[in-house]
């Protein structure tokens, strides 16, 4: 399941939050050896009626009650054979009483007759509205975490596989597409039966099926056939956007040492769909918004990587299917370092590298401001709280260093291993330790321990000298994670093998002389002997750990390893340490760097650090970068210049809204980016009433892909916070019937907007928000829940916590819970600190002119 992370970061460090407790598996009676849904649907009034029989072979004498998971289904009757069951059915599971118990054995065959009607979870209706008259009708499903239950009776946990097949009914003009093979389509009047088994075993959560007039793309991997499904006109977005999957599905056969398994690899896109994608058996299910058109796939690869980590999910999750919920992270962060491995293959090592380091940016910003947890834990409320940056992001991070741990001919015998041995079986974090020991003879366990059974990853802050005398290079490190003098099991501390690299330059050739050392105390010296002094050093040479790390080296040797380290994330960190010295050095090597580094995502980041460096010399150094060839250059740059807010920073910003970009990225960055500078005063002249036309023009007429611009007008709009004119923009955005895109960027910005209000307005805010947190479409709740969180009200608290109580989703109920706990933070700081806070921004402002100036004179002295 791929997940986008829609939550805004609240500072809440616990995982655990009230009401949390241990999960287990339940106690299994028997084998499910098959289940079978024979369904009927009614589109029009939304109901589905049919029966649910399960095979099921018990594993010991006398059971004489079966409890099936049902959530708000009409049981009407079940039976075993021909013979009548009594049951008791409260809502949530239905209880069977048997008439005769089981015998170990011996199979018995529970049928189960039941009717649903609207549901709001597991199936789907999706169809014309009031508001939407023009949106397709579908039907599709959403089984995990533990949402089959609500449109079959099931065991609904994944320590169960079974073989299954489901028969649907539909209107004539309607394709359905489930899991398995294809066995038949029958005529029925004005209607059809389409008939899918699926043979090969998967659990509950993996059932799936997709209803809709779709267009069909076929297209062929060796012998199985590859299918892209979309709604009616989007071919050509379809071969662009799933183009490459046969590609992948011969990479990833390869890679993980075992043949796709499955007759058929169908991906249906579906509209509403409320994850990214999800991996159902040999049938994933992606989000519509993922289509690309020409323009977007310029630089757009998140959809490419989605299809790539879904696709991985069919080994890792499908083929492999996880015991519990509790080691998700087997699958889930395999399935995005799969993302990585496909970047590799297309792209290059240096891009693998660069997503890497954007997957461990994404779970250390978790970490360190919303919780910190085992990757493996089965304490919880929901399941699905489970699927956060650490089993994802983080989960990717590790096996990147098992992989680096054994060298990559050991890694790849290793998950050939783990697969083969466990090809159509359940795995825990275990069976993969045993893997690698079996294949390698390694015990990775010490690794384990450290990242994936406890929470945390190591904070190296390095210091280096030089001793001319004795030619000893010296390397200081501290884990400033942990607590001075504590070496206790709690402390913090890591225990890892580190390669320390010392760079030599002659000419244009590069020479990096690498040690390994152990780094487990809190704070270790090393000292090598050298032959020369370095021109710089590289703590972890490739950064395959997770981990963060200040560098606090002198300007020159940093410089050196912006210019001449062959890592990429090596240069990344010199040019982060760089510009913490904030002084011309530093400008000038960063310059060059944005001009000439040969890896464009080195130059964004360096865009990026000039414009945190407040003099004016490294304003002067963004602009060259706006003539970048490479698009996502661009992007940064103009994002950089977006900060620095100037008279000179505006007029770039206005004119490439003007006259666009070929990137609709770099484009919508600087119409945000002009709200922002507009927003501010630039040497006491007001750019607010024009800036707000432009933005107001951009809302009439310029509809783009995924109203990714429009969009970018409503962010821009939300920095004008005490304007009545923005604010009217805005709440008019969130009225029903705007594209959903446009309206959820809307619903987001009435929380920013919100900051310089009056209180009528601020009542008009709430008013709109409570009124949309009682729609049931989960991006709609996820939208208020951060509008909400960056308000300063308790009424924001009332509404929040009345959108936890009626929500149906566990994710949105979790995000509401802790954007509370981050308004009651905000409502509770001393207003006096504010006002202190705002003379020292005032003070800082001041400075900036007098800095510039005298590091001019300082240079011009020493010229």
């Amino acid at each position: 399941m791929y997940n986008a992370h829609y939550f805004d970061e609240s500072n809440s460090r616990s995982f655990e939050l009230p009401g949390a407790r241990p999960h287990y598996n339940p106690d299994r009676p028997g084998q499910v050896e098959h289940i079978a849904l024979d369904l009927a649907l009614d589109l029009d009034n939304q109901v589905c009626k049919g029966t649910c029989e399960i095979q099921i072979n018990p594993i010991r004498d006398g059971v004489d009650k079966l409890t099936l998971d049902a959530v708000s289904l009409q049981i009407q009757s079940v039976k075993v054979g021909k013979s009548k069951q009594d049951y008791d059915y409260d809502g949530e599971q239905l209880h069977v009483r048997l008439k005769q118990p089981t015998t170990a054995g011996k199979p018995i065959k529970v049928a189960i007759a039941y009717r649903l009607e609207q549901p709001q979870r597991g199936l789907y209706f999706i169809g014309p509205e009031e508001h939407y008259p023009d949106k397709p009708v579908q039907v599709w499903t959403q089984g995990e975490d533990e949402d089959s239950r609500f449109w079959f009776p099931c065991f609904d946990y994944p320590g169960q596989l079974s073989t299954s097949e489901i028969k649907v009914r539909v209107p004539q003009q309607y394709q359905v597409v489930s899991n398995g093979e294809l066995v038949s389509t029958t005529e029925d009047g004005d209607h059809k039966i389409f008939h899918w088994h699926q043979k090969q075993v998967h659990p509950t959560y993996l059932m799936a099926l997709a209803v809709a007039d779709f267009d069909v793309i076929q297209d062929q991997w060796q012998d199985i056939p590859v299918t892209y499904y979309v709604e009616k006109g989007k071919k050509d977005q379809a071969q662009l956007t799933m183009g490459k999957t046969p590609q992948m599905v011969e990479f990833f056969s390869e890679k993980f040492g075992y043949r796709y398994a499955f007759p058929k690899y169908a991906q249906v896109c579906a509209a509403d769909f409320i994850f990214g994608g999800m991996e159902n058996t040999s049938v994933t299910i992606l989000t519509d918004r993922c289509l690309l058109d020409e323009r977007a796939a310029l630089d757009n690869r998140n959809s490419e990587s989605l299809v790539a980590h879904e696709l991985a999910h069919q080994w890792f999750g499908d083929l492999l299917v996880i015991n519990h919920w509790s080691h998700a992270w087997v699958k889930e962060g395999m399935a995005t370092y799969s993302e990585v491995l496909w970047t590799d293959r297309e792209y290059g090592p240096d891009e693998a590298a660069y997503y890497r380091l954007g997957e461990a940016r994404s779970y250390l910003s978790e970490d360190r401001s919303r919780y910190r947890r085992p990757m493996v834990t089965h304490i919880y409320r929901e399941a699905i709280e489970l699927y956060d940056r650490h089993i994802y992001e983080k989960g990717a991070c590790v096996y990147h260093m098992i992989r680096t741990a054994l060298g990559d001919e050991l890694f790849w015998q290793a998950i050939h291993t783990f697969v083969n041995d466990n090809a159509h079986q359940t795995v825990e974090t275990v069976d993969l330790l045993r893997a690698i020991d079996k294949a390698t003879g390694h015990n990775l366990r010490p690794l384990f321990d450290q990242y994936v059974l406890r929470g945390g990853h190591p904070d190296y802050k390095v210091a280096y000298s030089w001793d001319g005398d004795s030619n000893l290079a010296k390397l200081t490190v501290t884990q400033t994670q942990a607590k001075d003098g504590d070496t206790s099991s709690t402390s913090g501390l890591f225990d890892l093998k580190i390669p320390l690299g010392f760079g030599f330059v002659q000419g244009k050739q590069v020479d990096v002389k690498t040690f390994k050392v152990r780094i487990h105390e809190r704070e270790q010296s090393f000292f090598f002997p050298l032959e020369k002094k370095p021109d710089f050093i590289s703590f972890d040479v490739g950064n395959h750990h997770l981990k963060t790390v200040e560098l606090t080296y002198p300007v020159a040797e940093l410089t050196a390893q912006l210019q001449h380290d062959p890592d990429p994330l090596s240069r990344i960190e010199a040019a982060s340490a760089l510009a913490q010295k904030a002084n011309l050095e530093a400008i000038a090597a960063l310059s060059q760097a944005l001009e000439n580094d040969p890896f464009w995502g080195v130059r964004a980041e360096v865009a990026e650090k000039l414009a945190e460096i407040k003099l004016d010399q490294a304003s002067e150094a963004l602009f060259k970068g706006l003539k970048d060839e490479e698009s996502r250059v661009r992007r940064a740059v103009v994002s950089a210049l977006s900060d620095i807010k100037t008279q000179d920073s505006y007029k770039a910003l206005k004119g490439i809204v003007e006259k666009g970009d070929p990137s609709y990225y770099v484009e919508a960055a600087a119409i945000r980016g002009l709200g922002k500078v507009a927003a501010s005063d630039l040497d006491g002249k007001s750019r607010e009433k024009k800036a707000l036309k432009i933005l107001e023009d951009i809302l009439s007429d310029r509809p783009a892909w995924n109203e990714i611009l429009r969009s970018a007008a409503i962010g821009a709009l939300s920095q004008f916070k005490t304007s009545i004119d923005a604010l009217d923009l805005v709440l008019k955005t969130t009225a029903p019937g705007v594209p959903q895109a446009l309206r959820l960027a809307a619903i987001r910005a009435l929380g920013p907007i919100s900051k310089g209000q009056s209180k009528p307005d601020i009542e008009r805010i709430l008013d709109r928000l409570d009124v949309i947190s009682r729609e049931s479409f989960f991006l709609t709740q996820v939208s208020v829940v951060i509008a909400l969180g960056s308000m300063e009200t308790s009424r924001a608290v009332s509404v929040l916590q009345s959108l936890a109580e009626h929500t149906p989703d566990g994710r949105v109920r979790r995000r509401a819970e802790e954007a509370v706990k981050k308004v009651q933070k905000a409502i509770g700081k001393d207003a006096a600190v504010k006002k202190l806070q705002e003379e020292i921004d005032d003070l800082k402002k001041a400075n900036q002119d007098l800095k510039s100036r005298l590091e001019t004179l300082e240079a011009k002295s020493k010229s």
